[in-house]
């Protein structure tokens, strides 16, 4: 499943469409990725909108067009964003083509558990600005965070990470990453997290979160070395920071990989 960085990258491809019209939106309105989208406004509405901006929030993206239309995209497994020559012919799994004079813009998503949604209107969509603040903003604070953890207090600090309406964009590796750095057991229940290793567990989450934009947002590329991600795969993988083969568990319904010795 995408998280907060490779959306943020396939958000970027379609950015060299930003300042052109589009011409035309081709899609396939019984694909279930527009389960419950107003298509029909789609192929009305968006011809001459022009493409203005975009952003990121978690694991959606939106795509801001003249006349108050927004597109999000949520790329589930297996979606992707990519740029076509503006002749291009939709092939069995672009679901989305949206042609401008030069390119196409096309939302390719073989599984189909992505989702296109659609709005027209003033100010943002509900369903984007209910969406939590980036734990790369200033408005991610340690009380903001605390706060988060009280909620699930009894709840294994790795499964409440995952929850996306406190901590957007994070993923199983970036969770294991953020827990590694923090020297937190990943089983240690979320309310028993206060003083110093809140503090921590706040700085790592922003760490992580930066790096991973940083490296894999910008050209997909892998972390730097050093990052607990390139260990935490493998079965034999052991701790970067003292050697120690790494602990397996299923945590919060996915599988999670930490240093017994480190992580406490």
């Amino acid at each position: 499943m995408p998280e907060l960085a490779e959306v943020e990258y396939y958000r970027k491809q379609w950015n060299t469409g930003l300042g052109a019209k589009v011409l035309a939106a081709e899609l396939y309105a019984e694909k279930r990725i527009f389960r419950g989208t107003d298509v029909t406004a789609i192929q009305r509405d968006l011809p001459g909108a022009k493409l203005i901006a975009s952003e990121a929030r978690g694991k959606q993206m939106a795509f801001q067009f003249s006349r108050g239309i927004w597109i999000a995209i949520h790329l589930g497994m297996t979606g992707k964003l990519r740029v076509e020559p503006a002749d291009f012919a939709a092939a069995k799994h672009d679901h989305l083509v949206l042609q401008q004079k030069q390119r196409s813009l096309v939302f390719s998503d073989p599984r189909q558990f992505g989702r296109v949604l659609y709005f027209q209107g003033r100010g943002e969509p509900p369903w984007w600005s209910k969406i939590a603040p980036a734990l790369t903003s200033k408005a991610f604070t340690q009380e903001v965070l605390r706060d988060a953890l009280q909620r699930h207090r009894k709840l294994p600090i790795k499964a409440t990470l995952l929850l996306q309406q406190h901590f957007p964009g994070v993923g199983n590796w970036m969770a294991d990453e953020i827990l590694w750095r923090a020297k937190i057991d990943p089983r240690t229940a979320s309310g028993n997290i206060e003083g110093n290793r809140l503090g921590e567990l706040w700085k790592s989450i922003r760490y992580v979160c930066a790096g991973a934009i940083k490296h894999i947002g910008s050209d997909f590329s892998d972390p730097p070395t050093g990052w607990f991600f390139h260990v935490r795969w493998g079965a034999k993988g052991k701790c970067p920071r003292d050697g120690s083969a790494l602990k397996r568990a299923t945590i919060g319904g996915r599988t999670t990989a930490w240093c017994a010795k480190c992580q406490r």
